[in-house]
């Protein structure tokens, strides 16, 4: 490994030298210290890729060079050297991060060994981080999909951001991928290993979304039958997705800000606060800066949660990764049904790609997933395809005309929402949160309307 940066740190000159000397004969770029401060200031300054350090020093010893090796650069490879009276603390020093220790008096062969153990390990970690790193490029964050120059700009605003503690607001239309943001910005994050939680905010009851969010202590409430934690300290060390976030009531929206200001809860029927380390992603398919001047969501809370904002383009406005994404769809959907589809047809294809795509990735999933499941042979054809798809209708004006008599506006409007819901219920296979997405409404107000007409069908 040639041109490897070095940092030997000894208080001791004679052996500093000897140490150097070797180094430099082997072609390594070396830098000597001559204690523990110094090594420690330059951490600072230049990244190492090994250094090698005395344990008893005067006033900084090995240990706190150690560490603080570990903390700036925790890809540095940390050597020490220790008297042979002294291996107790060798011992420590390994269970803090040093890869091997050195015992004085030693033998130049046997250390020329180690380090060149040392330096291969170091190499094999950077090309395994590298290889990690070009994986997930290639691959645009596992499940994402694109080519086109505004999914490119959202795959690098999200490597930018990913280590950052900054909240993110994700924004976009129903079936656009939200909450894979979400979860790429988790798993390209130091917080990969701890929790990613995930929350839709229009599918919970207003009277329990204090108690969802934050918890609840045993007896707090008619029916808390027993303590529990919360989504903000089940996410706790990860990162937790609100989303349809303007969903949120007015007065939970206070405690959220809090929360977010803070770093800390408080349970419903809690004297004490709780605090959490938790990344925040929020995301809406509103317009959230109309939501905030109609009063829906707090002023306030939006510019805490839009410090980096995200915003992903509907299917229609990045047509050229509508391949992509078929291509995508039926390598993973004929896997998990066992059948042995390639490809799609030219004449299916271009169908697809014509097509407006309303309820955007997720609609064009589940036509994929239809026609794989109901089509036949090994490519993705024509006749698998919707009638809706194969046939569309023309575009023209809805022919509207007043009876002499007049009619009922409220009730006429009525009967085409009901027909609305019900299409967007087929069309969905009958999951109402895709047919609220699809119609662009919360969840909450899809259900509603759907209890009012489902009481209305009854009554007559």
């Amino acid at each position: 490994m040639p041109d490897t940066r070095v940092l030997v740190v000894d208080d001791e000159r004679s052996m500093r030298d000897l140490l150097a000397i070797m180094l430099r004969q082997a072609g390594h770029d070396v830098t000597v210290a001559e204690g523990g401060e110094q090594a420690i200031e330059a951490f600072k300054s230049e990244a190492y890729d090994l250094v090698i350090t005395d344990l008893r020093m005067r006033k900084v010893d090995g240990l706190a060079v150690l560490r603080a090796a570990k903390e700036i650069s925790p890809q540095t490879v940390v050597l020490v050297i220790t008297a042979f009276a002294s291996t107790e603390t060798a011992v420590e020093a390994m269970k803090l991060g040093a890869y091997d220790y050195i015992t004085k008096p030693f033998k130049m062969d046997e250390v020329r060994l180690i380090i060149a153990n040392a330096l291969e390990r170091k190499r094999l970690q950077d090309e395994n981080t590298a290889l990690k790193r070009q994986l997930r490029r290639e691959r645009g964050f596992e499940n994402f999909v694109g080519r086109s120059r505004q999914m490119l700009e959202v795959f690098e605003t999200i490597r930018k951001t990913a280590d950052s503690v900054s909240n993110v607001l994700v924004t976009g239309e129903s079936g656009t991928g939200k909450e894979l943001v979400a979860q790429a910005i988790h798993h390209e994050s130091s917080r990969r290993n701890g929790p990613f939680v995930s929350v839709n905010c229009g599918a919970i009851p207003e009277t329990l979304m204090e108690s969802e969010l934050f918890g609840h202590v045993k007896g707090a409430f008619t029916g808390a039958v027993a303590t529990t934690v919360g989504l903000f300290s089940a996410a706790d060390g990860g990162t937790l997705f609100l989303d349809e976030v303007t969903e949120i009531p007015q007065s939970v929206q206070v405690k959220l800000l809090r929360a977010i200001q803070e770093r800390e809860i408080r349970r419903v029927g809690d004297t004490r606060d709780v605090k959490v380390d938790v990344r925040l992603v929020a995301a809406s398919n509103r317009d959230v800066a109309k939501a905030v001047a109609e009063g829906v969501l707090r002023e306030d809370l939006f510019y805490r949660l839009n410090v980096i904002p995200i915003h992903l383009p509907p299917l229609r406005e990045r047509r050229e990764d509508i391949p992509l994404l078929v291509a995508h769809f039926i390598q993973r959907i004929s896997a998990e049904l066992g059948k042995p589809v390639r490809g799609v047809t030219p004449e299916a294809l271009a169908i697809l790609e014509q097509y407006r795509w309303p309820g955007n990735i997720r609609e064009l999933e589940n036509v994929v997933e239809r026609a794989l499941v109901l089509g036949s042979g090994d490519t993705l054809n024509l006749e698998a395809l919707p009638s809706d798809l194969r046939h569309p209708r023309e575009t023209q004006e809805v022919p509207l005309e007043i009876p002499a008599e007049g009619l009922d506006l409220e009730a006429t409007l009525d009967q085409i929402e009901h027909r609305y819901i019900q299409m967007a219920l087929a069309r969905m296979g009958g999951v109402q949160t895709r047919a609220a997405e699809l119609l662009r409404v919360s969840f909450r107000q899809f259900r509603y309307k759907l209890q009012k007409h489902t009481a209305r069908g009854m009554q007559r």
